[in-house]
């Protein structure tokens, strides 16, 4: 039985297929919502016509794409948007889509099925209180319910998407009963970050610290979803190598890990008005490689600096606690988008699990703080600076970065500054981090890998007897006397 559209081979890694494309078809929206990074609301001026959507997709095919999610603004505020739907299924490729589900009728949700539509997410925020005040409507929280329980009756998989903003982590546990009670089969979460909108609402995001209180509780949600039969997925900018990694990345497999950010490797984002970027949420200068009517998709995805800038990144790009840290050439400072819209500048992510983790140890975490407002257009950014603080009860010390001297876990020594390829990192069975192959003493738990992983594997072939011997048990338990 053939895998997931999105799962990459080996083919598709070793020769950059773009097998997903993120597509904004419209930015017209019925939502005013206080995070949205391209400022959704009027459409734009030139965005494509018919004609040269049904051609991107064609294009799309062509270049080996298997499925391509619709985006907003609201997809179905654009007229021609079940065209897009049906030439998509036409050409060979899954087609899927992302809403805030306001005006997301039942009537529109068949007709998009109809079209061929094959999944739909819904997008929810918080409790109906944050949820209404962060998507700038009244009875838009109300309005997604109903938008999820109807994709129930058209037989297509149902999904939600919920950025995660200083309101709502008290809330993820209420939601994820909400969302199962309502049939959906998977929740995805990411970080609200500071583009667009969000830049205008710095007090939404969360500071880099508070990974230590969230981390722990996506893991027993996590936990708690999978015994109901419902996936959680961390978005592209949650996690990077604290002891939960391999628990949500990679559904418990200790052989799967964060391997840098994905932009321009097998995903593509492309604008309304037929803008190429390697990642939908990037933003568009300097990360655009073109317009279709200006170069084919081909030429823009094969030819341009811009599409091609995770494709030949090195550690040399990585700069502050990312440019020496211990996973620098696996990770690569996380997520590009994540780290620009702070910094103007890729390579130094605060917004790292195993960042915040080392920094605790020393009793140090890190602030961040504007400095500089966006300018108000679609995908801006602000600037903001990063705080380093020492923390002493209540009692907090502000250290200018430059003068800062962090402790840090040093890199393999076969690090090179040069492209390297991504390793496969072994699990510590002390601490459940990853370490580098041939690690004999874990640098966090200061264990011993090798006995360790030998005591793990000596408890599951005993649990696993125990569990043979209780099946052999069961038709004799259930027997009459």
């Amino acid at each position: 039985m053939a895998g997931p559209a999105r799962y990459l081979s080996s083919r598709d890694r070793a020769t950059f297929v773009p097998v997903h494309a993120v597509w904004e078809i419209t930015l017209a929206c019925d939502l005013k919502c206080h995070h949205c990074g391209s400022r959704a609301g009027k459409r734009r001026p030139d965005e494509l016509t018919t004609d040269e959507c049904l051609d991107l997709v064609r294009q799309l095919a062509r270049m080996g794409t298997r499925e391509v999610t619709l985006i907003g603004g609201e997809a179905y505020l654009r007229r021609d948007w079940l065209k897009i739907i049906r030439e998509i299924r036409d050409q060979g490729m899954d087609c899927t889509m992302q809403s805030g589900g306001l005006n997301l009728t039942e009537a529109r949700i068949k007709s998009a099925v109809d079209a061929g539509l094959q999944a739909l997410g819904i997008s929810v925020d918080g409790l109906r209180e944050v949820h209404d005040k962060l998507r700038g409507v009244k009875g838009s929280f109300d309005a997604a319910f109903k938008a999820l329980k109807a994709v129930q009756k058209f037989g297509i998989t149902s999904s939600v998407n919920t950025q995660i903003s200083s309101l709502v982590i008290p809330q993820l546990r209420e939601l994820m009963g909400l969302f199962i009670d309502a049939g959906a089969k998977s929740w995805q979460v990411q970080l609200t970050v500071a583009m667009g909108r969000a830049a205008d609402h710095p007090e939404l995001l969360l500071q880099p610290y508070e990974l230590l209180e969230l981390m722990p509780l996506l893991a027993e949600l996590y936990q708690e979803g999978a015994d109901r039969g419902f996936l959680l997925l961390p978005g592209n900018n949650i996690g990077y190598f604290g002891p939960y990694e391999s628990l949500w990345r990679g559904s418990g497999d200790d052989r799967i890990h964060w391997t840098s950010c994905n932009a321009g490797q097998n995903t593509l984002g492309i604008e309304a008005d037929g803008t190429i970027k390697g990642c939908p949420s990037l933003p568009t200068f300097p990360y655009a490689g073109g317009n279709i009517r200006d170069r084919n998709l081909k030429q823009i995805w094969g030819q341009t600096d811009e599409l091609s800038l995770n494709r030949a990144r090195t550690t040399t790009e990585l700069w502050g606690f990312c440019g020496s840290c211990y996973y620098a050439d696996v990770c690569k400072a996380g997520c590009t988008w994540t780290t620009h819209v702070l910094f103007g500048r890729a390579g130094n992510n605060p917004y790292c699990h195993h960042r915040a983790l080392e920094l605790s140890k020393q009793g140090l975490r890190e602030r961040i703080a504007q400095v500089e407002k966006a300018p108000g257009t679609p995908f801006d950014h602000g600037q903001f600076e990063l705080i380093v603080e020492t923390v002493d009860e209540h009692a907090v010390e502000t250290l200018p970065m430059a003068s800062s001297t962090l402790v840090q876990i040093k890199p393999a020594k076969s690090r090179q500054t040069k492209k390297t390829q991504s390793k496969e990192l072994i699990i510590c069975r002390g601490c459940d981090r990853h370490v580098m192959p041939g690690t004999r003493v874990c640098p966090f738990c200061q264990g011993d890998v090798r006995a360790l992983a030998k005591s793990y594997e000596k408890n599951m072939r005993e649990a696993r007897k125990a569990y043979h011997r209780l099946l052999k048990l069961l038709p004799q338990l259930d027997s009459p006397h």
